[in-house]
């Protein structure tokens, strides 16, 4: 495969590297930051910061999966990729785009307990139980994304291929192949609707069940914070999952659309999380940011 998603004029370019690099290491210095100050920090060994540790290994898995192949592109012109090193690449960001929607998920169930349940918070929510579901979020993402690679194998691909991204994507792959992709594209559909699909939806009915608790508060102040305590969630959940929908409905039924939407939609979904995720938890989280000037001070 040749990898897209720039223009070849601009690939010869130093400067138009130098930007995504800097993301890069902005996307790998907040997320170790936050990983850090939870292990430092043994106040932070809660369920809450447990979730927000594994969200921030996911967004760093997720840029390490997309990040060198981009600045592969832009700095040595090597376009070309392996049809094995695609294949890999795909599971990998398929698989951390998942683990970050479980976890996302998972951190809506503990804003619910939370809000809607607060005096059985540590009885429900324990460390055992939300170790338990980061084992459970890992072994569902494992299973279900294993025969994609596998049934890509079985496609016959009889010509050098361009791709849209800058990176390998499941539906990007299936469109180049020369053979009947039903069950791919069939298959593919799956994993999206049983695992972003659920997710999503199962968190809209979470915060459906919170809004109704915080309505039902005596005071306009007791809503409010109650409410603040979710913004850092809200925000994480919005930031990933609308342009992940757009990506999808544009991979399967935007035919006439322009490549410079879908590169643009698939950066915007697999590059701002991981930079943005540590920013806004750490501005919105008290403990966090204190963790961070802690550290600093005693630096």
């Amino acid at each position: 495969f040749f990898l897209g998603g720039f223009p070849a004029r601009e690939s010869t370019q130093l400067w138009s590297a130098i930007p995504l690099c800097s993301t890069y290491l902005l996307a790998l210095l907040g997320n170790l930051t936050v990983l850090c100050v939870i292990k430092a920090e043994r106040s932070l060994h809660a369920p809450m910061y447990l979730l927000l540790a594994m969200l921030a290994v996911a967004d760093l898995g997720l840029s390490t999966s997309t990040y060198p192949t981009m600045l592969r592109v832009l700095w040595l012109e090597a376009r070309e990729i392996s049809f094995g090193t695609c294949l890999a690449q795909m599971f990998f960001i398929h698989t951390f785009t998942d683990i970050e929607s479980a976890v996302l998920l998972a951190m809506a169930f503990d804003r619910y307990v939370a809000i809607c349940h607060p005096l059985r918070y540590s009885s429900i929510l324990t460390n055992a139980v939300t170790t338990k579901i980061c084992v459970a979020i890992l072994l569902r993402t494992t299973l279900v994304l294993v025969p994609l690679p596998i049934l890509l194998t079985r496609l016959c691909f009889t010509r050098v291929s361009k791709l849209s991204h800058p990176y390998c994507l499941h539906p990007d792959i299936i469109k180049q192949a020369g053979a009947d992709t039903r069950l791919n594209s069939i298959y593919g559909l799956f994993v999206l609707l049983s695992t972003l699909g659920l997710d999503l939806l199962f968190v809209f009915l979470s915060y459906l069940l919170i809004l109704k608790t915080i309505l039902g508060v005596a005071t306009w102040r007791e809503r409010l914070k109650a409410l603040n305590t979710c913004i850092s969630h809200i925000c994480t959940v919005l930031l990933f999952f609308i342009p992940m929908i757009c990506l999808s409905m544009m991979h399967r039924f935007g035919t006439y659309l322009s490549p410079q939407a879908y590169v643009f939609t698939a950066n915007v979904h697999f590059l701002l999380p991981p930079i943005l995720n540590p920013l806004v938890y750490s501005m919105k989280t008290k403990p966090i940011r204190r963790g961070i000037l802690r550290m600093l001070c005693q630096r």
